[in-house]
């Protein structure tokens, strides 16, 4: 019997629920659980991965990973040494957690999609506040945001020099690293695509009037969107710089530019799910059964 797990905070949050149904309509097995659950045993014998006295070693044919959420540095390292660990006993995991720690760190992976020739918007990252201070234009206005973190928490848009000054000095009195972008004028709309494997399997638009943050989780609306060519094979390329199977990419249209914002490795769908008839959850399930599972 194939086995997918799915390591989440919450076994019974939407998303995982949404997974489960779609193992069990496949007829595989879900093996939901919790990151709290997990522990490793390591002795003369090597290494065991357990989740409430299940060996996950013997137990799943696949792993899928759900958000790790807001973490201690050392409950971060224990959770992806751990999905190493797994990967390394063979386990496909997905998103591997090579590609989960490069996409989650956006300095990182912003350079590398820059590197590959993707558009993105004037970035610097910096512990230097006069470089951080004289490197931007602050009259069309300048985005600090976390080096680490989604759904647009802790992003400011700033306009003013001097207050930016202020921002910055607090910041790194904090020990933060300066993560500061050039804004870019999208008119409160930007376009999620939803990739699986080589395709773009679901895009919305999220539209947020009056707002620069088109998250879904701070209030935009999800629009139904049938992508351009070019967005798709910009959103699938965006997705294996970086190393995700499944990837959300948020892309601004800018006067016919298209530029890559972020590349989420560990991707909500509810909203988008809510604007297509495609069911995103199976689409993933067959993706890893096809693709990841050796049988």
């Amino acid at each position: 019997m194939i086995t997918i797990g799915i390591i989440t905070r919450n076994v019974n949050g939407w998303a995982t629920t949404q997974l489960s149904r779609a193992i069990i309509e496949r007829g595989y097995q879900p093996f939901p659980m919790n990151y709290r659950s997990l522990y490793t045993e390591i002795g003369s014998f090597g290494y065991k991965v357990y989740s409430d006295k299940v060996n996950l070693i013997e137990k799943l044919s696949a792993l899928i990973v759900r958000p790790l959420g807001r973490l201690s540095f050392e409950q971060a390292f224990f959770r992806m040494d751990t999905l190493h660990l797994l990967e390394n006993a063979g386990i496909p995991v997905i998103n591997s957690p090579k590609a989960i720690e490069i996409a989650i760190n956006k300095h990182r992976s912003l350079a590398l999609l820059a590197s590959h020739g993707i558009k993105v918007p004037y970035t610097v990252v910096t512990e230097n506040i006069n470089e951080a201070v004289e490197r931007l234009d602050y009259r069309k206005g300048v985005v600090v945001k976390p080096l680490f973190g989604s759904k647009g928490l802790g992003s400011t848009l700033i306009k003013d020099k001097d207050f930016a000054w202020r921002i910055y000095a607090d910041l790194k009195f904090m020990k933060h690293v300066l993560y500061i972008q050039e804004f870019m004028e999208h008119g409160g709309r930007d376009i999620r695509a939803f990739v699986v494997g080589d395709r773009v399997v679901a895009a919305m638009f999220r539209e947020r009037p009056g707002s620069w943050k088109t998250n879904i989780s701070r209030g935009a609306k999800p629009i139904p969107c049938k992508p351009e060519p070019e967005v798709e094979e910009l959103a699938i390329k965006a997705s294996k710089i970086l190393g995700c199977d499944i990837a959300g990419v948020d892309i601004l249209d800018i006067k016919g530019e298209k530029y890559v914002i972020e590349v989420n490795s560990q991707p909500g769908w509810k909203g988008i799910q809510s604007v297509t008839k495609v069911d995103i959850a199976k689409k993933i399930i067959d993706y890893v059964v096809k693709e990841k599972i050796k049988r």
